[in-house]
């Protein structure tokens, strides 16, 4: 099967979580024989901030970790038809522009013979509904969503069964536990500060708890202003700054523990779905501690994949404990790498794609718009 997918970025993760997904996805297809081609605007932002921080060596890890992969990049000049052309199966990421969103579905509308799917990964749909609902999806043939939050808001929109939740997942090509165990200390966090959707959360659930519970705190991540940065400071977290996603399994290997701050929309208003780190770390093997959200699709097993903290005193306790119990860490290392395995790879998630998209195809072509 040809698959072309359309990215921000394939090559950055530079404030990008999707890209952490999307290399191990098509990581799998290109293993399972398909062939595959990613697309991504030339000068997207990801990479053009990636690049200027740290030039093409910013890459290096990225292209070291995945020599199977790489990506193509488009303008507004490329013609839609050309880059699908042979496709069996077309998925156009969120955070593209609509313009070509749209474009694609047009061919698809004019009987191109692709199936063709919109990727949404991001909290947009209820946090810019106007924004979202500009986005021209009629001529695609359905929606993978990332929770199923988001999917009962694409059901009121109308998708109805073309709609299907698409969870992340971690790449257990890369993401598993060390080879070997080394000397562990202290607690790691890698995230964005981002645009103050947990600013409060942070430091409730995560520098005030880890200063309090006598573990040294290391912070990887981007944006963080110099407000931010005082902060850490203040809490005597050691900053780092961007760290690439290929290199997250040595980071957490150092390390004993490691904590999970979930955005304000994903706590409250779009429940059920976890950062991909809360999948990366467990495939890792490092005990996790997460500040509260709901696990509405039941995709872990609360108390013994991770511990949920209800506030930042308990927080605090169960980081104390797990500073001092090598049997409780070893106990949530286990467990959560077996749901990992069981559940929640991107070769399950593959699975389910290659199901949906046979469940789709072949499908009638559409009148002309």
């Amino acid at each position: 099967m040809k698959i072309v997918y359309f990215a921000h970025s394939l090559a950055s993760c530079w404030n990008h979580g999707n890209a952490h997904f999307l290399r191990g996805v098509l990581s799998e297809l290109v293993a399972r024989g398909h062939d595959v081609q990613a697309w991504e605007p030339k000068g997207a932002w990801s990479l053009a901030n990636l690049l200027a921080d740290h030039g093409e060596a910013g890459l290096a890890a990225y292209r070291s970790a995945y020599p199977e992969l790489s990506s193509s990049t488009y303008t507004p000049a490329n013609a839609p038809e050309r880059m699908v052309d042979g496709a069996d199966l077309v998925i156009v990421h969120e955070w593209n522009e609509p313009n070509l969103v749209a474009a694609i579905g047009r061919l698809r509308k004019r009987g191109a013979p692709f199936t063709l799917l919109f990727h949404d990964t991001h909290h947009r749909a209820v946090s810019e509904p106007e924004a979202m609902r500009a986005y021209d999806l009629s001529g695609y043939d359905g929606v993978l969503s990332f929770g199923e939050a988001l999917s009962d808001v694409y059901r009121g929109w109308g998708w109805g069964r073309r709609v299907w939740t698409w969870h992340e997942a971690a790449d257990l090509r890369r993401f598993r536990p060390p080879a070997e165990e080394g000397e562990r200390s202290g607690l790691v966090w890698i995230g964005n500060w981002g645009d103050g959707e947990r600013t409060e959360e942070l430091e409730r659930f995560l520098f005030r708890p880890a200063r309090e519970a006598r573990l040294p705190l290391d912070i990887y991540g981007v944006r963080y202003p110099e407000a931010a940065r005082a902060t850490l400071a203040r809490y005597g977290a050691r900053y780092h700054g961007w760290a690439p996603n290929a290199r997250a399994p040595e980071i957490f290997a150092r390390h004993l523990a490691t904590v999970h701050v979930p955005r304000r929309y994903y706590a409250t208003i779009l429940p059920g779905i976890p950062t991909i780190r809360v999948f990366e770390a467990l495939a890792c093997g490092i005990p996790l501690v997460s500040a509260p959200w709901d696990d509405a699709e039941h995709l872990f097993r609360p108390g013994r994949d991770f511990l949920f903290a209800g506030d930042g005193d308990e927080m605090r306790r169960h980081l104390t404990t797990l500073r001092d119990d090598p049997e409780l860490r070893a106990a949530l290392t286990a467990s959560g790498l077996e749901t990992i395995r069981a559940r929640h790879s991107c070769a399950h998630r593959v699975d389910e794609l290659l199901a949906i998209a046979a469940s789709l195809a072949p499908a009638p072509a559409k009148d002309a718009a």
